[in-house]
């Protein structure tokens, strides 16, 4: 298979639709992932003297899915202990600053009252200053991101006590 023929491949599955499309044969093989940030190729070439290596790969995965429950098992009682507070997540990605300006107080911190509709951070999108708008009352348990640090959407940002 030439170069021509795998960027076809490329175009082709793209267009499709397709998150993700594998291709073997005897000496290459080919997986094509497409996402909504990019698109990723991953050509191997991979030798008949080396089908072995490819069980030991093909083992790794289940290796770590016993890792996975415990983990799971682990945040379960931080979840149950937070399951009483609501979550403010952050509705933008961008950079999340706890204050207007450098110079200027904090907009809230822990154990502060908060109202709805009071302003509790800044994110930064695209040279954008967005002022993220509380929309239930209570008290600031926890502030679960640090100043001027990169959040997704989504992401939460305060834990709020509504009683």
């Amino acid at each position: 298979m030439d170069l021509k023929e795998i960027q076809n491949l490329i175009k082709f599955v793209a267009k499709s639709g397709a998150s993700e499309v594998k291709l073997e044969m005897d000496d290459i093989k080919i997986t094509i992932r497409t996402g909504s940030d990019s698109d990723t190729t991953i050509v191997q070439q991979v030798p008949a003297a080396q089908i072995p290596q490819q069980v030991i790969t093909a083992a790794a995965p289940v290796a770590e899915a016993p890792a996975a429950p415990a983990a799971a098992s682990e945040a379960a009682p931080a979840a149950s202990e937070d399951s009483k507070y609501i979550t403010i997540k952050s509705p933008i990605i961008g950079t999340f600053y706890r204050k207007p300006s450098p110079d200027k107080p904090l907009f809230v911190e822990v154990g502060q009252t908060i109202a709805e509709g009071d302003v509790l951070c800044i994110i930064e999108a695209m040279k954008l200053f967005n002022e993220i708008e509380s929309e239930v009352s209570g008290k600031i348990v926890k502030i679960l991101v640090d100043d001027s640090s990169p959040v997704e959407f989504d992401q939460p940002l305060f834990l709020v006590d509504p009683s």
